[in-house]
């Protein structure tokens, strides 16, 4: 009989103890997840609070900031919005439509048309359009839209190649004409914020923004028979084809210039005339279809550089050294003299042996652009003026009395 129990007895335990691992198991997972559970719940209370906190730093830097996400003003000086300042310049400014004819080889015409911007300005209470002379140059034809998409036939009342301004005048109604405030640009400085408003690529209405890069600087164009244009304004503000005649304005919406030429290939590199040179001009070229108070040296020549002063044997590094004066001219009559021979210096020949212009009236000339700038701002046709030059590295002064400039030779 005890042989026959010890199965049952053995079979009992077996059961016990799996009953036990199984529960023991139970009881350890159930204890982990809650143990995890409560360390995760932990976590999450922690990243909870963390961003509760940060929603309300947060609120309390939009309540004290008064910072609006949805809808950005930028704010310029005096608290005018670009936006605004566009709305309030935008009805001045007028895409310009030209005419030029062209002849093939049979002679027979044929039609191109140019296209560039303009500008409504009062003077003296008749309402005129000015723009860049080679804009409308050999044209027919032209026309002055405004923005409302209200086009108006315009002739010119006069212009300037030398300085690239034309005046022109429609028969738009009163109604039409929004003009804006011309001022100085003598204050104007390198850094100072511009925009400009145009047509580029006959897309009326375009704005920009930029600052004067540079002052003073010397441009010319084929239609000022190689002559340079004077007191140019540089700037950053982006500038293509079609932009040609619109106003530069200041952050008061005020014209500082008339936007004029591009460098192809550069980025951001553009020029305007001066709105001194419009303020000087404008009368003469209302009044009588041209102004020709342009002065004139009568010479040619270069910028000095180290390598033309070594050269030349001299300590000379600055100035404009005279390549050639014109007989008769005011240069020769004063005894100023040109190169006498030619040298290769820097891969390009230069003439070489002349004066150095070192000084004007006692102001300093670095350069082409100081000369032309003196002349053009401080001086006319008729004036003596006090020429300071280097001639073999002796020093002196020439009284020169400024010619006019002859009309140039345009092609």
């Amino acid at each position: 009989m005890e042989l026959s129990q010890k199965p049952k007895v053995t079979r009992f335990s077996t059961i016990l103890i799996v009953t036990i691992v199984v529960a023991s198991l139970f009881a350890g997972g159930l204890l982990g997840y809650f143990l995890g559970y409560s360390t995760i719940s932990g976590k999450i209370n922690d990243l909870q609070n963390q961003l509760s906190t940060l929603q309300g730093q947060v609120s309390n830097l939009q309540s004290t900031q008064n910072i609006t996400y949805q809808n950005i003003t930028y704010v310029l000086e005096e608290n005018t919005s670009l936006s605004q300042l566009y709305e309030q310049v935008k009805e001045s400014v007028v895409v310009i439509r030209g005419i030029i004819v062209q002849y093939d080889f049979f002679g027979r015409p044929y039609y191109t048309q140019v296209q560039g911007s303009g500008f409504v300005y009062n003077f003296t209470g008749q309402m005129v359009i000015i723009t860049n002379y080679h804009v409308v140059y050999d044209t027919i034809n032209i026309t002055a839209t405004f923005i409302n998409g209200n086009g108006h036939a315009a002739v010119a009342l006069g212009s300037d190649p030398y300085a690239d301004i034309a005046v022109l005048s429609t028969d738009a109604p009163p109604s039409e004409y929004k003009p804006l405030e011309i001022v100085s640009s003598s204050t104007l400085k390198v850094g100072d914020p511009v925009i400009a408003v145009g047509n580029p690529y006959g897309l009326a209405g375009s704005m920009t923004t930029g600052i004067v890069s540079a002052l003073g600087r010397t441009i010319t164009e084929e239609l000022t028979g190689g002559y340079p244009i004077a007191n140019v304004i540089q700037t950053t503000t982006p500038l293509n084809p079609g932009n040609s005649g619109g106003p530069l304005l200041n952050y008061q919406g005020q014209v500082i210039g008339i936007t004029t030429a591009i460098v192809s290939d550069s980025q951001g590199l553009g020029f305007a005339i001066p709105s001194n040179t419009i303020l000087r001009e404008i009368e003469s070229l209302v009044t009588e279809g041209s102004y020709n108070q342009h002065p004139w040296l009568g010479a040619t020549g270069t910028d000095m550089t180290y390598e033309i002063a070594k050269a030349m044997s001299t300590n000379v590094t600055y100035g404009w050294l005279i390549a050639q004066v014109t007989s008769g001219g005011p240069a020769d009559n004063a005894g100023l003299r040109g190169g006498t021979k030619q040298a290769l210096i820097a891969g390009e020949w230069v003439t070489i042996g002349g004066d150095i212009v070192i000084a004007i009236n006692e102001t300093r000339i670095t350069n082409m652009d100081d000369l032309s700038t003196y002349l053009e701002e401080y001086t006319l046709p008729g004036q003596t003026i006090n020429v300071t030059i280097v001639r073999n590295n002796q020093t002196m002064t020439l009284a020169v009395e400024l010619g006019t400039r002859p009309p140039p030779s345009i092609p």
